[in-house]
C-alpha cells in the first residue's frame, strides 16, 4: 500500500482515483469544484483535501489528471513546492512534451521524480480500469511507478526519456484522426448505397479494414450516437498539440490538419461534446 494523491477528478481521473483504493491505496484527492471531491471521498471511502499542499503532504505518489498545459503548470508547481525529495508525480495529462520535460526538470532539482504518462482507453477504460499508459521519464522512477499505475491500466510502457510519453500520445491520437474519418466516409457510403451497416461491419469487420474504431463506433455512428468518452473538443486540444509539435520538428501532418478542420466544422454545428466519431455529421448535412 501506498499513500497517494490525485489531483483532478474529472471523466477519467474520478474512476482511476477509485480504483487506486480498490488497489488497496491511502489516497487523498483534490479537485478544483471542492464538491466534486467530496462526492468522490464518499463514493469511494477515501479522502478529500480542500487545496494542493493538503492533498499531497506525505504522498509518495502524486497523480495528475488535468486539461492542458497551462493547468499542468498550475496543478504541478505547487505539488513539487510541497512535496518531499523521493517523491514521483505521474502526470495523465495529454500536453505537450515541453511541458512535461519543464516539470521535470523542475521536479527533479528539488529530488522529486516525474513521470508523463498519458493515456489512451477513454471514459470506459477508464472506469473499467483497461487504460494504455504510455511514459516518459528515467527509468528507475517508472520502474516504482508502474505497480501502481496498474490499478487502472492494462498496459504501461517506457517510451523513452522526458516528453516522450507525450510524443507518443501524439502519435496516438494522429492514427486515430485519420481511421476515423475514413470509418465516417465508409459508413456514410454505405448509408447512400442502401446498405445496413451492422451487416457491413460484420462482413468486412475481421478483414483489413478491422479497427478498434469499426468494432466499438460503426454501429452507433450509423444511427447518429456520438455520447461515448472521449469530447471531440479535447481531441481538438490534441491536435493542436501534436500539429504545434509537427510544425516545429518538421512533420507533414497534411491528413491529421484537414481532420482537424472537420472537427472544427462539427463543433460549429454545435457538437463540441459530441464523441470523436461525430466526424460522420458533417457528411449528412
Amino acid at each position: 500500500m501506498s499513500k497517494c494523491a490525485f489531483l483532478g477528478l474529472g471523466v477519467m481521473g474520478y474512476p482511476m482515483a477509485g480504483h487506486l483504493v480498490a488497489a488497496g491505496h491511502e489516497v487523498t484527492v483534490w479537485n478544483r469544484s471542492a464538491a466534486k471531491a467530496q462526492s468522490w471521498a464518499e463514493a469511494y471511502d477515501g479522502k478529500a483535501a480542500d487545496a494542493i499542499a493538503e492533498a499531497v503532504e506525505g504522498a509518495a505518489f502524486v497523480f495528475v489528471c488535468v486539461g492542458d498545459d497551462p493547468d499542468v503548470y498550475a496543478v504541478v508547481r505547487p505539488t513539487i513546492e510541497a512535496l518531499g525529495a523521493g517523491a514521483i508525480i505521474v502526470d495523465h495529462t495529454t500536453a505537450s512534451a515541453e511541458c512535461a520535460r519543464t516539470l521535470y526538470d523542475e521536479a527533479m532539482a528539488k529530488g522529486i521524480g516525474f513521470v508523463d504518462a498519458p493515456i489512451s482507453g477513454g471514459e470506459a477504460g477508464a472506469v473499467n480500469g483497461q487504460l494504455t499508459v504510455m511514459c516518459g521519464g528515467e527509468v528507475d522512477v517508472f520502474s516504482k511507478a508502474e505497480p501502481v499505475i496498474a490499478a487502472y491500466a492494462k498496459a504501461t510502457k517506457l517510451m523513452g526519456p522526458s516528453g516522450a510519453g507525450q510524443l507518443t500520445k501524439m502519435v496516438n491520437q494522429i492514427c486515430i484522426a485519420g481511421i476515423l474519418q475514413g470509418l465516417a466516409e465508409g459508413v456514410n457510403f454505405a448509408q447512400k448505397a442502401g446498405l445496413d451497416i451492422d451487416a457491413v461491419v460484420g462482413a468486412i469487420g475481421k478483414g483489413a479494414a478491422q479497427s478498434w474504431q469499426m468494432d466499438n463506433r460503426a454501429s452507433t455512428m450509423g444511427r447518429g450516437e456520438y455520447e461515448f468518452g472521449f469530447a471531440l473538443d479535447w481531441m481538438r486540444k490534441d491536435l493542436r498539440i501534436a500539429l504545434e509539435t509537427g510544425e516545429a520538428i518538421g512533420a507533414d501532418l497534411t491528413l491529421a490538419k484537414q481532420v482537424d478542420g472537420y472537427y472544427e466544422e462539427v463543433q460549429n454545428m454545435g457538437g463540441g461534446r459530441w464523441d470523436t466519431s461525430a466526424l460522420l455529421a458533417r457528411l449528412q448535412t
